[in-house]
């Protein structure tokens, strides 16, 4: 369980898993970059496509109701690519692209005591978020925004590391993460074991913003629905779901 500990992972390289992810940054990349330059009508605000990143305040709920323990909350980031496609003047969709850090922290102690302990696993996705936004528009070219929608996203790294002492003896380990290699298309996780990460992750989002012309600031809230264990079903491991609080800026092409 997430709030008595964390599960240490290993990395394990899958050739056919990162032929697929190149392949959907790929395609996505293409699509959002034509989205954003289609040529609009003069009715409707013109598409654009921003270069985004920021800080990620990520957790792990730890029971039924989806609560986190503030204490162990992370610090990570984000960066990739926004498309904002106008529907109309009120409305838009905002697909992204996006290479983002997730996971939760745990101590006991104090780095000073002679008993001390302290992890931290961070795992990295490859994640797709599209939210639908309602805007009010400002000045030309300017709006207040806020929106939601659903994210997929795809483990391809991440660490887990520990530090700590045992009466004043220290000691360190930092392993890579070990991910599932779980396919999406079957109704059976493959590859599980204790301590393998899912690979995929899915839940919804929240955002709210402003636009300024081509400058971005925006506060974004992801809520995971899929559980981390792999190949596990147990009351305790179906507790544990990604929560990220993000604030993001970006910038215009």
């Amino acid at each position: 369980m997430w709030s008595r500990g964390i599960v240490f992972l290993r990395v394990k390289e899958n050739t056919n898993f990162m032929k697929t992810l190149l392949c959907i940054i790929a395609a996505c990349s293409v699509s959002v970059v034509g989205m954003a330059q289609t040529t609009p009508s003069s009715s409707t605000p013109r598409s654009s496509i921003y270069v985004k990143g920021g800080l990620n305040l990520a957790n792990i709920s730890i029971d039924d109701d989806g609560r986190v323990d503030d204490n162990k909350t992370l610090a990570s980031f984000h960066v990739g690519l926004m498309a904002d496609l106008p529907i109309g003047n009120f409305f838009a969709i905002q697909p992204s692209l996006l290479f983002t850090g997730k996971g939760t922290k745990w101590q006991s102690g104090n780095s000073d005591d002679a008993n001390y302990f302290k992890a931290t696993t961070n795992p990295m996705y490859i994640e797709l978020p599209v939210n639908g936004v309602f805007k009010v528009p400002l000045a030309e070219g300017s709006s207040l925004f806020i929106g939601a929608g659903p994210y997929v996203a795809m483990g391809i790294a991440g660490k887990n590391k520990v530090e700590g002492k045992v009466l004043g003896v220290e000691y360190s380990r930092d392993e890579s993460i070990e991910w599932s290699n779980d396919d999406p298309a079957t109704g059976d996780e493959e590859d599980t074991g204790l301590g393998i990460m899912r690979r995929f992750d899915f839940g919804l989002n929240g955002t709210a913003g402003l636009q300024l012309n081509k400058f971005l600031i925006s506060v974004n809230y992801g809520h995971g629905l899929s559980k981390l264990q792999s190949g596990s079903d147990s009351d305790d491991d179906n507790k544990n779901k990604h929560r990220v609080w993000s604030l993001s800026v970006g910038f215009g092409l």
